[in-house]
């Protein structure tokens, strides 16, 4: 009992250990974060006087900068008034084609609330979109989760059949036919080869599918699909960028490394079933992938799956980044204003750089938050199984 209770106490002080790291990373990084936010807001003041000073020629009447004669005309009033300053004449001119531009191409000119920066109100509007930037995240990570699961072990179960691929069972099919009838091929041996043919085809595609990007999917439908609705950005984050069958990739190899151990044979000499033929007496119910946490009771799989799924657990935190990666990309790529993502492009070419690290470290937080959880949910289960 002293032996179980020093275990238990040496788990809880791994866990508090990592949470004091993850602590103490999320300080660090809102430290940085605010020195440089606090710097960008000392260079924007800088600016803003800048700025006034310069508008002050472009107040001046009957001047136009954008006339070659205009400008020509002031240069060399500067060089008078500024005798031998050629490069302090040269900045001012260049100080005001920078603000002229900007006035055309800066929102914030255009609404009269130059270079706002980080107000109460941007910060109201990227927490209505930081929230669902959220959402979307959380649920396409759970139902990524549940589907890698199902895929691997569905793959893994195929291979205990050791049923081949669809390509070799038709050509092997074809192959026995014209062995056994000297050459002629029976139309029912040909429409089983059609068959096989057509489900490796569909197989192929849908693998295409769930390794191509997510704007070349975003744009093949965009034009018949609303790519602005959450439950599209859902959908595109599950089935894009390879997340949903590298995940499934991953379980799938701890449940073969599982396999393939020594308490499998000692399962298997304790009466457990051990058929993996679908539906058989004593094989695995189709059903189970429906339910497959609780659908193999009496199996010799039941103890493979756990230990691959423990395994699994700390394993989320490369795919969480992962997808964390892969939504940023999908709603940069969409073009779609209102979502976070797209914010931080924006916000990036409006040089609105303070703006642009509060989304960054939103987005920090985000994965900070994902690795926090998954450690405890790892605690749990550890606390749970006695691993």
């Amino acid at each position: 009992m002293s032996a179980l209770s020093g275990i238990l106490r040496k788990e809880n002080s791994g866990l508090r250990t990592r949470l004091l790291v993850h602590g103490a990373g999320i300080i660090l990084m809102a430290a940085v974060f605010w020195v440089f936010i606090s710097a960008v807001e000392v260079l924007r003041i800088e600016s803003r006087e800048s700025d006034k000073e310069i508008q002050k020629y472009l107040n001046l009447n009957k001047i136009d900068f954008g006339d070659p004669l205009d400008r020509t005309l002031f240069r060399e009033a500067l060089d008078i008034f500024y005798n031998g300053q050629t490069q302090r004449n040269d900045s001012v001119l260049t100080a005001i084609d920078n603000l002229r531009q900007r006035q055309f191409s800066d929102p914030d000119y255009k609404t009269g609330e130059k270079q706002s920066g980080l107000t109460w109100n941007m910060v109201k509007r990227l927490s209505g979109m930081f929230l669902q930037f959220i959402a979307v995240y959380g649920i396409v990570l759970i139902i990524i989760y549940l589907l890698a699961q199902r895929i691997a072990v569905y793959r893994f179960i195929k291979m205990k059949q050791h049923r081949e691929s669809y390509l070799t069972q038709a050509l092997d099919l074809i192959n026995n036919a014209r062995a056994n009838q000297l050459g002629l091929i029976s139309w029912s041996v040909v429409r089983k080869s059609v068959f096989l043919f057509m489900k490796a085809l569909v197989k192929g595609m849908l693998l295409m599918l769930l390794f191509s990007p997510a704007y070349v999917i975003a744009y093949a439908v965009k034009t018949t699909i609303d790519t602005s609705s959450i439950l599209f950005m859902i959908l595109l984050g599950i089935i894009s960028n390879g997340v949903l069958i590298h995940t499934a990739n991953k379980f799938f190899t701890f449940l073969v490394a599982e396999s393939r151990k020594g308490y499998v044979q000692t399962a298997v000499v304790k009466n457990l079933h051990a058929s993996y033929e679908w539906n058989a007496p004593e094989g695995i119910p189709l059903r189970t992938l429906l339910n497959i946490k609780h659908g193999f009771r009496s199996h010799v799989f039941q103890p493979i799956f756990f230990n691959a799924r423990f395994q699994f657990i700390p394993a989320l935190k490369e795919h969480a980044s992962f997808l964390v990666t892969g939504l940023i990309i999908i709603e940069m790529a969409l073009n779609i204003q209102g979502h976070f993502c797209y914010e931080l492009l924006q916000q990036i070419l409006y040089k609105q750089y303070d703006i642009a690290a509060v989304i960054i470290f939103c987005i920090f937080l985000t994965v900070k938050a994902t690795e926090i959880a998954i450690d405890i949910w790892e605690h749990k289960e550890k606390r749970k199984y006695g691993y």
